[in-house]
């Protein structure tokens, strides 16, 4: 299994909305970056689990998980004029973005900031704060784990 780090802008869909879901599965869409296409494409599988982060609001930080229920597929938003993620660039036959589901698991109780984050000397090199403009990014097994445990320690 592995681990990832998924940026969201909560008043866009957040933690909430997702949990909002309970068991169905949410499209994770919208990924217009050759970096991140690539991860999804390439890397993510089901049953990886996910740390949902806030960006681009008050309280930035990781605010629960989640869990990929699918393998990679193409984003149909691509092909629609009608989407705000139309690519006109992009075919059927060969597509730009792909995508895949995930399903909430857990919100923690208090986000873990991103100060909280960058304070922390063991998750110096977490790509979150090496390349913080990637909205699909991996996470280590030790970070994950200590993101976890400061999540936990603030319930």
């Amino acid at each position: 299994m592995n681990y990832w780090l998924l940026k969201t802008e909560p008043d866009v869909f957040g933690i909430d909305d997702l949990a909002a879901l309970g068991k169905l599965a949410e499209p994770w869409n919208g990924i217009r970056n050759y970096q991140a296409r690539n991860i999804i494409r390439d890397q993510i599988k089901t049953d990886d689990l996910a740390l949902i982060y806030h960006s681009s609001c008050k309280n930035v930080g990781v605010a629960g998980i989640g869990k990929v229920v699918s393998e990679a597929y193409v984003d149909p938003d691509q092909f629609d004029p009608e989407s705000v993620y139309f690519d006109a660039k992009s075919s059927p036959e060969k597509p730009k973005w792909f995508r895949f589901d995930l399903r909430f698991v857990k919100k923690f109780s208090a986000i873990v900031s991103l100060p909280e984050i960058k304070s922390n000397p063991e998750l110096a090199n977490m790509v979150l704060l090496k390349q913080g403009r990637l909205s699909v990014q991996p996470v280590k097994d030790n970070e994950w784990k200590l993101i976890c445990q400061l999540a936990q320690r603030k319930s």
